[in-house]
């Protein structure tokens, strides 16, 4: 359901599962981990990246994956998510994934139903399995999380990656940094972060990330900025801001990108940027987690 369930013990261990799916993943092969089992990818939100690699990654460990069409289901009819939960049960799945607009929907699905559940982004709350590709990605590269210093900037109020990532980071002892103009801080940001930035120039001195977030029109209530031109100006980043950051900061975005809006696209595209590598990283965590929950009986 998210990070929060987690502790760095857990953390690690699906860092080092995933770790050990990469060559897996690379070389394009198939395990027998999930053969036998049925996965249900129910996506009431649209997803490129999240749902693709979940198919992905149930079919390489051999599952059965049933891509659900939302929006030409009963669902379009009026059906009510607890009415879903209780017709897909119905089919004996082994797995389902959910990615849904509202805080707590993903929860509520998993008490109406006998199967696993993961959670691929439930509203502003979480998501967990980015905040993990984003993790793995960092440690792949520097060596480790707990020392490092990540900035986090963008629609933090809006984003449930923020949310995942910080307490992941909080969990694995780096320090977090949030960077956002103050209608895009949630309230008790200051609880969930080692520092607040509404500066970013300040906020990037010195840091080892740089995530940037994208702006979440879709989830927000009212005009979050007063212009994208006035954004980009300040909170864009580019080669000058980047400059305030170590030389060796990666450049992270969990997508889709606005180019032009939060990232230039030769930032984008840069020797810094890892934003590719972050799309490989989620079908290896994605397989690591689904192998994790559907086989923990034959674990223990």
């Amino acid at each position: 359901m998210g990070i929060a369930q987690l502790n760095p013990v857990e953390i690690i261990d699906l860092l080092d599962r995933a770790e050990a799916m990469i060559p897996i993943s690379r070389q394009r092969k198939t395990l027998p981990s999930l053969a036998g089992k049925t996965q249900i990818n129910l996506f009431f939100e649209n997803s490129t990246r999240t749902q693709a690699s979940f198919e992905i990654a149930g079919k390489r460990l051999g599952a059965t994956v049933m891509n659900m069409a939302v929006r030409t289901s009963s669902v379009a009819k009026g059906e009510t998510l607890i009415d879903t939960a209780a017709t897909l049960n119905a089919m004996q799945p082994d797995a389902i994934v959910v990615r849904h607009g509202s805080s707590g929907a993903v929860e509520l699905l998993s008490q109406k139903v006998e199967c696993a559940v993961l959670n691929a982004g439930d509203g502003a709350h979480e998501h967990p399995t980015q905040a993990l590709l984003d993790a793995l990605t960092i440690r792949r590269h520097k060596g480790r999380l707990n020392g490092l210093t990540v900035a986090i900037c963008g629609d933090i109020a809006n984003s449930r990656v923020a949310r995942s990532n910080l307490i992941l980071l909080g969990a694995m002892q780096a320090r977090t940094r949030v960077i956002a103009p103050k209608s895009l801080l949630p309230r008790g940001v200051e609880q969930m972060a080692s520092e607040v930035f509404t500066d970013m120039e300040k906020g990037l001195e010195g840091a080892d990330v740089v995530m940037m977030l994208r702006l979440q029109n879709e989830r927000a209530s009212g005009k979050l900025i007063p212009s994208v031109r006035e954004y980009y100006r300040f909170y864009g980043l580019d080669a000058d801001k980047l400059a305030r950051a170590n030389a060796d900061a990666l450049v992270m975005h969990p997508g889709p990108m606005n180019r032009g809006v939060e990232i230039d696209p030769a930032i984008a595209d840069g020797p810094q940027s890892v934003i590719t590598e972050q799309v490989e990283m989620g079908v290896a965590v994605r397989m690591a987690v689904l192998d994790a929950l559907l086989n923990k009986e034959e674990d223990k």
